[in-house]
């Protein structure tokens, strides 16, 4: 039976949790069954399960997902919807993720935009990619803020190791010159080494026209759709009462 001094040791190294196993093994009478290396591995199961829930925890925490309970198995894949049971189960491998491609996801409002990006981002932080959530009008507020406290360059660089970065509801006014060239750079940071979602009202078709300025809404689309999966969701608001809403997914 271990002492306290090799538990204060295991403690000290940082293995709570296989010093909370080890004392449910001292009370459980049946363990004299198990060998030495059944029992080492139950301990360090315990370490290995505490450490991966802390963990994402804490990448869910970073997140901050508008939905953060939002999940895969929840999306409701129909044709009528736009969205096939193939694009999901492919987007659920994370290939996406692990080949920097970006998600281009668009449709009216209350179709469920932010639910999938939000689900994608679930998915992201179980995957363990680092993840963070942004309204677009939040975003370019603290990027006025950063620019405004000397922050900026510091913001971009924390905007650039995000793995998964979501832009929701991209595009319902149109875009300040200030803002353009905001967003020009955060995509230019993660082209080709993170994925980017972004969801929008406004088809990516007329993204190009919406961005204003030709030269810049060149540069602009051709990183963000050159390798994006194009997701355009159909059919009624999921909000509303009389829409084909699925009880666990809204926009």
């Amino acid at each position: 039976m271990l002492n306290e001094p090799t538990f204060e040791k295991l403690r000290a190294l940082g293995l709570s949790a296989m010093v909370d196993a080890l004392l449910a093994q001292q009370q459980d009478a049946s363990i004299g069954e198990l060998s030495f290396d059944e029992r080492l591995g139950l301990l360090v199961d315990a370490e290995f399960h505490q450490r991966e829930s802390k963990r994402l925890a804490r990448l869910l925490r970073e997140a901050k997902l508008k939905l953060p309970s939002a999940c895969l198995e929840a999306i409701d894949a129909t044709p009528k919807r736009g969205l096939a049971k193939a694009v999901v189960r492919q987007l659920a491998t994370c290939q996406w993720i692990n080949g920097a491609q970006n998600l281009a996801i668009t449709g009216a409002t209350g179709t469920g935009k932010t639910y999938v990006a939000c689900a994608l981002g679930n998915l992201a932080c179980r995957r363990g990619h680092r993840t963070l959530y942004r309204r677009t009008s939040r975003l370019f507020h603290e990027l006025a803020l950063a620019r405004a406290d000397g922050s900026y360059v510091r913001l971009l660089a924390k905007l650039a190791r995000v793995r998964v970065l979501i832009i929701d509801d991209w595009g319902l006014t149109a875009p300040s010159d200030v803002e353009r060239h905001d967003l020009l750079e955060i995509l230019e940071d993660r082209c080709g080494v993170s994925s980017t979602i972004l969801t929008s009202q406004v088809p990516d078709q007329k993204w190009h026209d919406h961005l204003g300025d030709p030269t810049i809404a060149d540069a602009i689309c051709d990183r963000v759709l050159h390798n994006a999966h194009r997701i355009a969701l159909l059919g009624p608001s999921r909000r509303k009462p009389d829409g084909d809403r699925h009880a666990s997914e809204s926009d």
